[in-house]
């Protein structure tokens, strides 16, 4: 074995190693139980953080203990190259906008850019040393998965769950797109109420909004009906400023009196609200925003003005005219889309939706279905759920995605969707394959796409190979387990939900793993956007090595939040070099051990050999709950504690000796060391795969004769001997006691001691007799006394 260890060459290394004699390659032919994996696709909108890395690599661990557990791990990994992510990156890297641009044109540039960074993604997991099984990847714009996500459309639309309809929608006016619920962020941000009194009859009723840019668009005065103040002028009719159309004045239970003036303006659209109040109220419809995000050219006084502008020329105007009683500054929550951070618009649009609220029970019961790890973040979907307003929005007026599978009959409008052989299609660039129900052949493609979203969300069928020659979904699904983070669970868990439901009747995995995120200081998340993740994952792996970087990801409970900061990586450095050196320290010794000898072993060593056998029970009865860092935690206190600073120490001379202590006596410490050494690399393999690997190569393979160290499994515990684990507890506390005596004496460790005395119970008395060597060696003892407590 070499001096020290050479992380750069051993990693690249063993990567190939692994690749070459396909080790983590998913078993088709064996009959061995599934454990599948249903991995989030990350999309392309950028390079790759710290972040990315701590919660991916944590899944990734998941992946190697199951393997160990003796499962036919299914462990694929996708891209979610398609959508307004990708077009936007586009944009961003190239300084164009995709709309100056021919759409063919586009699109190749985003098919390139997402190749790109798709290639950069795969070498970084690579060189993380990721037990990925390649031959599964997928993207989720290639031709198979596009060909499911327009089966699952074609098939909820003949259904009934998948409809189009002409109604006001989300829309970003940066993105110029639909969006749905789920893709909204909140902000606060300083504006201020303006005072507007409108005419009714002779009297006023002053208005607080935030928005006098829609005044045209208003077509209703709202009050609360428990509010006195204003009860006199229900069913009268107010006149708007500055445009004098007359609007009613109505009630609804929905108006906080407490707001403003308690008198609250419906314009079409200003918020959710204002739709809900159109349509309950079967109010009339004034265009005011375009889907550019301008004033409508019909709109007088404001016509053809962005949106900002035209607010502070109505405010001048109003102010001019003496219709503007005051102002006052506030801060509220106003709704942005998650994409860009622009403010949305609700705007009437033909869109594409899939019902999702007349379905709401049956959402909120899947979620029992479902084991959460943590379980409190079961809490989250059920808020989303049954919070939501709209029904899913699925189309988007965008570029490279999905295309969405219909095509529209010039004659009578009515929408005909492709027939599955068909699949995928393009139905700007093919024609449907029969005539529409009113006997017309000729019609009009639709141009929009999927948002990227209603194709992420059938990763478990693509997964599955859904409909295809070689489907698996009846060995696959439900999936064993989802892992994602905890702010999709509105979106890509939802969704996946959703469709999974809808298609099988089935959840879509049985257990969901939700991971944190990392901050770069207290509250701020590590993003690509705020540019706040200091060196990139492949200069972190460069300078410290993938086992340090994976070690650390492994430091947090699951589902928590966690810091980063470079030399936090000190620990996983000094726990690198502790391993290198413990297993040199154990093959020197072990060379002429051969295991599988029966052997009876000394107090000291059963213990070890229990303790180990512990540590291994514990720490896969945390990983079972997927709590990578509680059961890593498990894994140093043995390894570093029990091992290292006891077990070693005591033992050394036995092992260096045995003329002294006898060969018999250095057998029974062999087979320990054995089992205990080879057990901790097992354990630490599923979070530092190279070093265990090369450790277990450079060893241990020619004595276990099996071709990988990923390939073993854990030891299954049963029953520890608890009245072991006790004695090497008392033990410990006895060189303990010797070492803090010798330090607050200030004197050496290996400073000479004329006498330790041991009190103990009557049972541990005959173990300590059999250890006193031992604790003579340790301790540097002359003599050791064993007295039994009760005598």
């Amino acid at each position: 074995m070499e001096k020290n260890y050479d992380f750069r060459q051993t990693e690249s290394e063993m990567q190939k190693f692994w690749k070459e004699n396909n080790i983590y390659a998913f078993d088709r032919e064996s009959r061995r139980e599934v454990y599948s994996i249903d991995t989030p696709p990350p999309t392309v909108s950028g390079s790759l953080h710290i972040g990315h890395i701590f919660s991916y690599a944590q899944a990734e661990m998941i992946a190697r203990f199951k393997r160990m557990q003796g499962y036919n791990v299914y462990y694929p990994f996708g891209f979610d190259d398609n959508g307004l992510p990708t077009e936007r990156l586009v944009e961003r890297e190239g300084g164009i906008m995709a709309r100056d641009l021919p759409e063919g044109e586009f699109i190749k540039k985003c098919a390139a850019t997402a190749g790109k960074y798709e290639k950069e993604f795969r070498e970084l997991w690579e060189s993380l040393g990721f037990s990925v099984d390649w031959s599964l990847q997928y993207e989720t714009i290639n031709p198979m998965v596009r060909r499911i996500s327009q089966k699952s459309f074609i098939r909820l639309f003949k259904e009934g769950k998948a409809y189009m309809k002409e109604a006001p929608v989300l829309w970003c006016a940066g993105c110029r797109t639909s969006i749905a619920q789920a893709e909204l962020d909140t902000l606060e941000k300083d504006t201020a109420f303006n005072f507007i009194p409108f005419a009714v009859g002779e009297e006023r009723l002053t208005v607080a909004t935030t928005r006098p840019e829609l005044l045209y668009g208003c077509v209703c005065l709202f009050v609360n009906p428990r509010d006195e103040r204003y009860n006199k002028y229900l069913g009268k009719n107010a006149q708007v400023p500055l445009y004098g159309h007359s609007i009613p004045v109505l009630a609804d239970e929905k108006v906080d009196q407490d707001k403003g003036t308690g008198v609250v303006m419906c314009a079409t659209f200003g918020d959710s609200t204002d739709v809900e109040w159109h349509e309950k109220h079967k109010l009339p419809f004034r265009r005011v925003i375009e889907p550019e995000g301008n004033i409508s050219e019909t709109v007088p006084i404001i016509g053809g003005l962005e949106i900002m502008e035209a607010r502070k020329l109505i405010i001048r105007q109003l102010a001019d005219r003496r219709l503007l009683t005051g102002s006052q500054n506030i801060s509220h929550t106003v709704a942005v889309h998650e994409r860009c951070g622009r403010e949305i618009e609700i705007i009437p649009s033909r869109q594409w939706y899939i019902d999702i609220l007349s379905n709401r029970d049956e959402l909120l019961k899947a979620a029992d279905r479902i084991n959460w790890y943590p379980a409190h973040m079961k809490n989250r979907y059920i808020l989303w759920v049954e919070n939501l307003k709209w029904d899913w929005c699925i189309s988007r007026q965008r570029y490279f995605g999905v295309p969405i599978p219909v095509w529209y009959c010039k004659n009578c409008g009515e929408p005909v969707t492709a027939g599955e052989e068909q699949l995928p299609v393009n139905p700007a660039e093919t024609a449907p394959e029969r005539a529409c129900s009113c006997g017309c052949k000729d019609f009009i493609p639709e141009s929009s796409v999927f948002d990227t979203w209603a194709t992420s969300s059938l990763s478990p069928q693509i997964n599955a190979k859904w409909g295809e020659k070689d489907d698996m979904s009846g060995r696959l699904l439900p999936m064993s387990m989802r892992t994602q983070a905890h702010e999709i669970i509105r979106t890509w868990a939802f969704y996946t939900i959703v469709k999974s439901l809808y298609h099988t009747g089935e959840i879509p995995w049985k257990d969901i793993m939700i991971c944190g995120y990392v901050l770069a200081k207290k509250g701020e998340k590590i993003s690509k956007s705020k540019n706040n993740s200091g060196l990139s994952p492949a200069q972190l792996i460069e300078t410290h090595s993938a086992d340090v970087i994976r070690y650390w990801a492994a430091n947090a409970r699951l589902g928590t939040d966690t810091f980063f900061a470079s030399d936090e990586l000190a620990i996983a450095k000094r726990f690198i070099t502790k391993l290198w050196n413990a297993t040199k320290f154990a093959a020197s010794h072990l060379q002429d051990f051969e295991p599988g000898t029966e052997i009876t072993l000394l107090p000291v060593d059963r213990w070890i050999v229990e303790s180990c056998r512990q540590m291994v029970s514990e720490a896969e009865k945390q990983l079972d709950r997927y709590e990578i860092g509680l059961a890593r935690h498990e894994m140093d206190e043995f390894f570093w504690k029990n091992f290292c600073d006891y077990y070693l120490e005591i033992v050394k001379e036995r092992l260096y000796q045995p003329g002294k202590h006898g060969y018999q006596e250095r057998r029974s410490a062999q087979a320990a060391l054995y089992f205990s050494m080879l057990n901790v690399l097992k354990s630490y393999a599923i979070y530092v795969p190279h070093i265990t690997e090369y450790l277990y190569q450079e060893f241990f393979r020619q004595r276990e004769g099996c071709i990988s160290v990923h390939r073993l499994c854990w030891e299954k515990a049963g029953s520890i001997d608890k009245e072991t684990i006790g004695f090497g507890e008392k033990l410990k506390s006895i060189i303990s006691d010797t070492r803090r005596y010798k330090s607050e004496n200030s004197l050496s460790m290996k400073a000479g001691m004329e006498k330790v005395v041991i009190e103990c119970d009557g049972f541990y008395k005959a173990m300590f007799e059999k250890t006193t060597e031992d604790i003579k060696a340790c301790c540097n003892a002359r003599e050791v006394q064993v007295l039994n407590r009760y005598t």
